[in-house]
């Protein structure tokens, strides 16, 4: 069976709320069906990896000191991964990750951080850094061909515009702008999203399109995931469910 190889870009400064803790949960994912995962980390200044030998590429979230702190190492390896994404490697962004993946960053005090420019979105924090979209989040994906309400925690100034194509629809909290309609960015071989936790905990189902798009990337015929139990994940899930959505 075909290994799954992921690269953990600056697991070192990008680790806010235990986003670290998603990688975690795709290698225990793996491992309970018999897939060998092996995790490399990656961090500013070390030599540029071949980032097109990895089948998924993982940025968590960070401050505006760590962004600020990463984005020339960033850049400097811009040209790898856009090839590694238009040979179709999986983009798993939290936060941080997902702003620096735009045009740029403009923090709270007017400062442009410069982003790879992959996508169209770019993002502009408020000057005042007390308005900030912060607490429990739901949203409604689709992206595994039906609906799935997706639970997370949201905790950013920053304000996300130009998404043409979204993670998903915001049922409770902001998303990628105050009080907005959508959240996150989606294409097939990129999750972008605001939602920490880490997000993947009580969602398996979004583990699980990462894993399957990984497993099946060039295979002449795509095989599906041995299913596993996921009773406790989703218990836990209704319950932040029917405790957030109630409010409204």
């Amino acid at each position: 069976m075909k290994t799954l190889k992921i690269l953990h870009m600056y697991a070192d400064l990008l680790d806010l709320y235990g986003d670290s803790g998603n990688m975690e949960i795709l290698d225990y994912r793996c491992r309970m069906r018999g897939i060998t995962c092996e995790i490399d980390k990656y961090s500013v200044d070390s030599e540029i990896p071949d980032f097109s030998s990895y089948d998924l590429i993982y940025i968590g979230g960070g401050a505006d000191l760590e962004q600020q702190h990463i984005a020339a190492d960033l850049l400097r390896c811009r040209e790898a991964l856009k090839k590694a994404y238009d040979e179709g490697v999986f983009l798993f962004l939290i936060c941080g990750g997902y702003q620096l993946m735009g045009k740029y960053y403009r923090d709270a005090d007017g400062n442009d951080i410069p982003g790879l420019g992959l996508f169209d979105y770019y993002t502009i924090a408020p000057e005042s850094r007390k308005k900030r979209c912060i607490g429990n989040i739901v949203i409604r994906t689709e992206i595994t061909g039906k609906p799935v309400d997706v639970v997370g925690f949201e905790n950013h100034g920053g304000q996300t515009n130009g998404v043409k194509s979204p993670f998903g629809k915001v049922l409770y909290g902001n998303g990628n702008c105050s009080q907005s309609e959508a959240e996150g960015y989606f294409e097939k071989n990129v999750i972008a999203t605001y939602l920490h936790g880490p997000c993947l905990a009580k969602n398996p189902e979004i583990s699980d399109y990462m894993i399957s798009y990984c497993m099946n990337r060039g295979a002449d015929s795509p095989a599906e995931l041995a299913p596993l139990d996921d009773k406790l994940e989703i218990d836990c899930r209704k319950v932040m469910l029917n405790r957030l959505l109630n409010k409204k």
